[in-house]
Formats: C-alpha cells, sequence, structure tokens
C-alpha cells in the first residue's frame, strides 16, 4: 500500500445524490461556483454561480468522474459543451424538495489572506460608536426563484 492521500469522498456524494434524485423523479441541480476552470455559457452566471439541471433529460453524454462533470446541454436553444471541476461543485440537490447535499469550497492561500484582512478591516470599520440596538434580520422577499444557501 502506497502512502498517497485518499481519494475525496465529494464526487462519490455527488453521483449518489444525483443517482437517488433520479431514483425517486426528482430533479438533480448543480449550484457550482465558476471561474476560469468552469466551462459554462457566462451569459447565464450570476454573482460568480450558476445552477445546471444535471437531470437525465436535461443532458447529454453525463460524466461524473472524481475529477470532472461533463456534459452537453441546451441553452438558449444552442447546445454547448459543460465542463466543470469537482472542487467548483457548491451543492447537488433536489429541484423539488431542495433534499441535497453541500459542500466547503476549499479557499486559494492567496485569497485566505486578503479575505482575512478583508474581515478584519470590515470588522473593525462596522464597530458600533453608539448604543443603538441591533437591527433585525428583515423577512426575505417572497417568489422569484429559490436559492440555497449554505448555514454554517
Amino acid at each position: 500500500m502506497t502512502d498517497s492521500t485518499p481519494t475525496s469522498t465529494k464526487p462519490y456524494l455527488i453521483r449518489a445524490i444525483h443517482e437517488w434524485c433520479s431514483d425517486n423523479g426528482l430533479t438533480p441541480y448543480l449550484a457550482v461556483s465558476v471561474n476560469d476552470q468552469v466551462q459554462v455559457p457566462k451569459e447565464h452566471v450570476r454573482n460568480g454561480e450558476i445552477v445546471l439541471n444535471v437531470g437525465m433529460l436535461a443532458t447529454d453524454k453525463l460524466q461524473i468522474s472524481n475529477d470532472t462533470i461533463t456534459f452537453q446541454a441546451r441553452f438558449s436553444g444552442r447546445v454547448h459543451q459543460i465542463m466543470v471541476p469537482i472542487e467548483n461543485v457548491v451543492a447537488i440537490y433536489a429541484k423539488e424538495t431542495g433534499n441535497g447535499m453541500a459542500f466547503e469550497l476549499p479557499q486559494p492561500v492567496a485569497e485566505a489572506g486578503t479575505h482575512l484582512q478583508a474581515v478584519e478591516e470590515a470588522e473593525s470599520a462596522s464597530e458600533p460608536t453608539d448604543s443603538a440596538p441591533p437591527e433585525t434580520p428583515s423577512k426575505p422577499p417572497s417568489g422569484g426563484r429559490p436559492r440555497l444557501t449554505r448555514v454554517k
């Protein structure tokens, strides 16, 4: 036996939830964080993310390997070759129920330091100057497109 790092569980969990959705007549959706390595139609990317229908009726030649998810799909009537690195998958869930799994995204070392500095600056800038009570969170707007959020 070699001393190598074990394979990530993420692609196995993605395949399992995809199969579970298909077996139960549900539509599997992938939430993807888009960067230069992700091949999707850029005009459909919103806030650096895209949600993809990866159901059998919506895709052709779907392959979920340990490194990438590839398939062909139609966007605005045109066929596109889609390629998503596994590490860019934020979540896989059933469209109809929202049941599924969300994943942590690895943060590059250079960005981690920048992010930490930005957080520290934001915290120091947001220190209260008076004793006003904290704002109560407002109710999210009803209607519109459902959105999967990660809760920590």
